[in-house]
């Protein structure tokens, strides 16, 4: 099972001549501000490359927001390109740098040492009755297992490193990082978890138990769902918001910390809890 080793922050110097620039999809201000963008880094004698990813990439930019990132995270990691993101709408959790920001905070970036945080990414595969389990597929946010457009609950084994810890009877069950605890776990009633406590959180959605609640795992936990419903049941599986499989009776989910981390750059103008403050509304009178 996979053990993430890496240290959550440290500070690196990052030698930019080649960039990549992913633009948000069908959006026009995003794919101007990267025309934009490139022509800046131009003149700062950088190469820069739209939609494409490559591992000799110096620096992964994302023109969008969370969910393009998000779309892009498992490439990144696997090639450890350090990435920042600039959210062209709302401030993002992940994106967090707005357009009027970026050109300051990345000339800093390219000329100096920049903070980068090891975020953690979970793997999941498909374990069939018979045959060959599927490829792995990473979340930087979460695993959820749910009962799509059923009326009924499912009932889900669940097991920790092959021991038994319940039958969730639930609406389903979401696998999330600690990145990911701001997102459906978030929604679901699971835990803020900051992004440096290397764990794996386990959140019924809309639990027909009572006394289910979240549990936090530690980060080599390797985390195994089936369906205990009986034959002619099935379950959806969505990785980070996209469908990925759909689960039948007689399979299983199979869920562990991946071997590579997310390389995060972190904004020079922010921290974490500025974030939470901004996006939560913490401290921040609600209008009647």
């Amino acid at each position: 099972m996979a053990t993430p080793l890496h240290p959550f922050r440290s500070t690196v110097d990052v030698s930019v001549r080649r960039a990549g620039i992913i633009v948000k999809k069908d959006h026009a201000r995003a794919e101007a501000f990267a025309n934009l963008l490139g022509k800046w880094l131009q003149g700062k004698g950088i190469i820069s490359f739209i939609n494409q990813i490559e591992p000799d990439f110096d620096i992964l930019i994302i023109a969008g927001g969370d969910g393009t990132l998000l779309h892009v995270a498992d490439r990144a990691a696997h090639y450890s390109l350090p990435v920042i993101g600039i959210n062209l709408g709302n401030l993002g959790f992940l994106t967090e740098l707005i357009e009027d920001e970026a050109m300051i905070a990345l000339d800093e970036i390219i000329t100096g040492a920049v903070t980068v945080e090891n975020r953690m990414m979970l793997k999941a595969r498909i374990l069939p009755g018979k045959g060959q389990p599927t490829e792995y597929r990473y979340a930087l946010n979460e695993v959820v297992v749910s009962k799509g457009t059923l009326d009924r609950v499912l009932q889900l084994s669940t097991t920790a490193n092959d021991e038994y810890i319940t039958t969730y009877k639930a609406d389903g069950l979401i696998f999330s990082t600690p990145t990911g605890s701001t997102a459906y776990n978030l929604s679901a009633g699971g835990p803020l978890v900051y992004p440096g406590l290397a764990s794996i959180l386990v959140t019924p959605i809309c639990p027909f138990m009572l006394s289910s609640r979240p549990i936090l795992l530690p980060p080599e936990t390797r985390l195994s769902t089936r369906i205990d419903d009986g034959p002619g049941h099935s379950a959806k599986i969505i990785i980070d918001g996209q469908s990925a499989w759909d689960m039948q009776e007689n399979e299983v989910i199979e869920i562990e910390a991946a071997e590579h981390p997310l390389r995060l750059i972190i904004s020079p103008h922010r921290d974490y809890f500025s974030i939470l403050r901004n996006k939560l509304h913490w401290g921040i009178p609600q209008s009647k």
